[in-house]
């Protein structure tokens, strides 16, 4: 028997949790296949949510949620200088130090209550695509068909490799081992840095007992390949970097991984569309895979569901790739630039201390925390107001029925048109079934994280996603071509019509 889907979601990590959750608020069908037969993660991997993570989630909702079981300190850095971004204009000017099973846990729940159903227990074995759809073959045996099939199924993807799609980039550099273990010897904490990396032990509990776990982060003396080191290896890193073991036993989770940096060609392939790891791999430093990850997400699930709901052509997909490859790619390059600065000798370390210098700097420091906190992101929707591409600040306006967070007005996951002048200029008639209409005030100034001051508009269309569409500077101009591009032609139009 072969279940139907009009969407199915390959990995149930972070970006296909929230992907799940953004298309289950857009009421499409859709569902989820999992390898794990839980949501339970071993170890704790990515460690935290940059700042326009956190915005994201505050759009829905949700950020509460996070923010409750995390802790909320500057978490941002580039290459280990921290970047300050406490005056940035956001109500999250911070990041939250959360280990990703706990971020995987909450996003779970969240799913859970908007009733996606979850294929535990199985991977994806085999696909093949047609021009109505998607065959997809689990590892059980049964199998499903889907209208779209989005792979979020990691670095070594099997919807990327079965789709054709290439993965260049760069090989690695280095591998570093990170575990979780217990040592019968209490180690020398903290970081240390050699000529290859910087290592790290830390307690991850709050003193040293047999049974308590210590956190492991280790550059191994070459670069090593293969997906399961040993105890061995991990003995005889530890022995590299300290010249001792300190007696390490009892690992209840060891890993590898590396600086390699690579992106897929495309992230669509007809009715394959990749996102997260699937999409882009590269090292930790900085902590933007998840992160990314889970903006790939918001970006690609309203853009999805339109065109499930035949209110958007297929060529609304080909924005997702636009938007989010240079994304990705600047994400490479910073992460490589990192893992170049992380190296210990005395060459690096002088041009380490160089840039921390420089990032010391106002506008330097502005620079390079808006683009690690991902709240400096701009797509490029062509010339206009400063405004055009970036995301909507979270203003308090006044409306009729009270003063409301922009935030609060994206919720339900649709797009508004916030319309702070004559309400008699504007006429969005056709889309009101699409497009929620807010009248309002603000009369404070609008702000930017590194732009800073930009002038205030008379009306803003802001997408799903937090991002703006289009922006009125006293007139309507242009406000229908941005509602047919990005939300499809009014009734009686054929989606073909309303092509972005």
């Amino acid at each position: 028997m072969t279940n139907t889907h009009a969407v199915v979601i390959a990995g149930a990590g972070p970006t296909g949790l929230m992907l799940a959750a953004e298309l289950a608020l857009a009421r499409v069908d859709v569902a989820l296949v999992e390898r794990r037969e839980n949501q339970e993660l071993t170890g704790t991997r990515a460690g935290g949510l940059h700042a326009r993570s956190l915005e994201v989630l505050d759009q829905r909702g949700v950020v509460d949620r996070f923010i409750a079981q995390g802790k909320v300190m500057q978490v941002t850095g580039f290459a280990m200088i921290p970047l300050d971004i406490s005056d940035f204009p956001t109500r999250h000017g911070y990041g939250l130090a959360l280990a990703q099973n706990h971020i995987e846990r909450l996003l779970a729940a969240w799913v859970e209550e908007l009733a996606v159903p979850v294929y535990r227990g199985r991977s994806v074995n085999e696909l093949t695509q047609d021009e109505a759809g998607v065959n997809v073959t689990l590892s059980v045996g049964s199998s499903l068909r889907a209208r779209y099939l989005v792979g979020c199924d990691g670095g070594r993807s099997v919807i990327r490799k079965q789709a054709g799609i290439g993965f260049e980039g760069w090989d690695a550099s280095v591998t570093y081992l990170i575990a979780e273990a217990s040592m019968a010897e209490e180690p020398a904490w903290g970081a240390r840095p050699n000529e290859r990396g910087m290592n790290g032990l830390g307690k991850l509990d709050d003193k040293l007992e047999h049974g308590k776990r210590v956190r492991i982060v280790l550059v191994e003396p070459q670069v090593m390949r293969g997906d399961e080191p040993t105890l061995a290896d991990l003995r005889q890193a530890l022995v590299a970097v300290y010249g001792k073991d300190f007696g390490v036993h009892d690992v209840t989770w060891l890993s590898r991984f590396s600086d390699m940096a690579r992106q897929a060609e495309a992230y669509r392939r007809g009715r394959i569309l990749l996102a997260g790891d699937a999409a882009h791999v590269h090292s930790p430093a900085g902590g933007q895979g998840l992160n990314t990850g889970l903006q790939d997400a918001v970006n690609l699930g309203w853009k999805l569901a339109q065109v499930v709901h035949r209110t958007s052509p297929e060529t609304l997909l080909d924005t997702y790739h636009a938007e989010r490859h240079p994304v990705a790619a600047r994400v490479l390059k910073n992460t490589l630039a990192q893992t170049a600065l992380a190296r210990g000798d005395d060459r690096t370390r002088a041009l380490h201390e160089r840039m921390s210098e420089l990032l010391a700097l106002p506008e330097p420091r502005k620079l390079y925390a808006g683009m690690m906190s991902g709240l400096d992101l701009h797509y490029d929707l062509g010339a206009g107001h400063p405004l055009l591409g970036r995301r909507m600040p979270d203003l308090d306006v006044v409306t009729e029925g009270g003063v409301r967070r922009v935030f609060g007005l994206l919720h339900a996951g649709r797009p508004v048109l916030l319309n702070l002048g004559d309400p008699d200029r504007i006429d969005i008639a056709p889309w009101t079934e699409r497009v929620r209409w807010v009248n309002g005030t603000f009369d404070g100034s609008w702000e930017l994280p590194v732009l800073g001051a930009v002038p205030a508009p008379t009306a803003v269309l802001i997408r799903p996603d937090g991002y703006v569409a289009w922006v009125g500077e006293g007139a309507d101009d242009g406000l229908e071509a941005a509602l047919v591009r990005w939300f499809g032609g009014g009734p009686g139009r054929d989606a073909a019509q309303s092509s972005p």
